[in-house]
């Protein structure tokens, strides 16, 4: 029998605008990996299906020994059963029964996760979180997903959702969010909050934006996440303030978490992690200034993920190793 700890695993990581995968050996090591865009608001679930199928396919073909599993970290709320994804926000999917779909197509044991859960499995297991009995990761991206890992077990709750902190409501009347509510926390400190405020200042013809009007001929549909990331790495005070805005929105929600879970540290993953500093310091100042008790209590680390983009598929295959690990028992 192979042993699932020293076999290749393959995740799979799907977001609102992508499904990436990798080839993941036992040590949380990237072999290979490929990459592919969604189809904008597809409103056919096949149409991820058949993406995710050929991704899996094409890893599989380049695998030098067994695949042992395939777990798939999905941008939405999952069953416990691990099987179904019941709500999407950004994608097509309503109670699709995602695994046994894939299983029908695929000759391997199939997984399905919460991606974030799979992104904090690989920052707990191989990243800047390793030996912290309780993490919690928020992932920026698109929107936010969050996760929980407390002595090494992830946190999924009574019906799987748990972890759906970017529905969290943090403005009443605020800003109307893909998942049907207004004021959610999403709509404050995500990757299209901060692209809808820099546009914003584009459309108005604000002064204060005239670099990042001029990076993309002055058409605000074209600006993006890393555009302004980059500007604001550049010097372009505008970028670095909106960026700062995004990490006390961030910051002021992490205090709320750590209200509810007191973790031992922040894990902060998704793509507008990659700002670093230029984020991650306001949060963390505003994440002192609400923090309930302040000063007389110990405050959770607030560190940047380690592992970026492939914490999604890294942590997918880890889970699915796992999973087959202890069916073997």
């Amino acid at each position: 029998m192979t042993d699932p700890h020293t076999s290749l695993a393959i995740g799979i990581d799907i977001g609102g605008t992508k499904v990436a995968g990798g080839l993941v050996d036992a040590s949380g090591t990237v072999i290979d990996q490929v990459r592919r865009n969604t189809p904008h608001r597809t409103t056919e679930p096949k149409v991820v299906e058949d993406l995710i199928v050929e991704v899996v396919q094409e890893l599989h073909g380049r695998a030098t020994s067994e695949v042992v599993g395939v777990g798939i970290g999905a941008a939405g709320f999952v069953a416990a059963d691990r099987a179904t994804v019941v709500f999407a926000p950004h994608l097509s999917w309503r109670h699709e029964p995602l695994r046994d779909a894939l299983l029908q197509r695929l000759d391997v044991p199939v997984f399905v996760d919460n991606d974030a859960n799979a992104a904090c499995w690989a920052e707990y297991r191989f990243g800047n979180v390793q030996g912290e009995s309780h993490v919690v990761m928020v992932n920026l991206g698109t929107g936010i997903g969050g996760a929980i890992v407390v002595d090494g077990r992830i946190q999924r709750g009574r019906f799987g959702i748990a972890g759906e902190f970017g529905h969290m409501q943090v403005m009443p009347g605020g800003h109307r969010c893909e998942c049907g509510n207004r004021g959610c926390w999403e709509q404050y400190a995500s990757g299209n909050a901060l692209v809808r405020e820099a546009r914003s200042l584009v459309l108005a013809g604000s002064p204060l934006a005239h670099d990042l009007a001029a990076s993309v001929g002055g058409d605000p549909r074209e600006l993006t996440g890393p555009m302004v990331t980059e500007a604001a790495r550049a010097g372009d005070p505008t970028a670095a303030e909106l960026l700062a805005e995004i990490g006390t929105w961030l910051g002021t929600g992490l205090a709320n978490l750590a209200n509810a879970f007191d973790p031992g540290a922040f894990v902060i993953g998704g793509g507008v992690s990659a700002a670093g500093s230029m984020l991650l310091d306001p949060a963390r100042d505003s994440f002192r200034r609400h923090l309930a008790g302040r000063g007389y209590r110990p405050e959770a680390r607030i560190v940047q993920a380690a592992l970026g983009n492939e914490s999604g598929f890294v942590g997918a295959a880890d889970l699915a190793r796992t999973a087959v690990a202890e069916a073997d028992r």
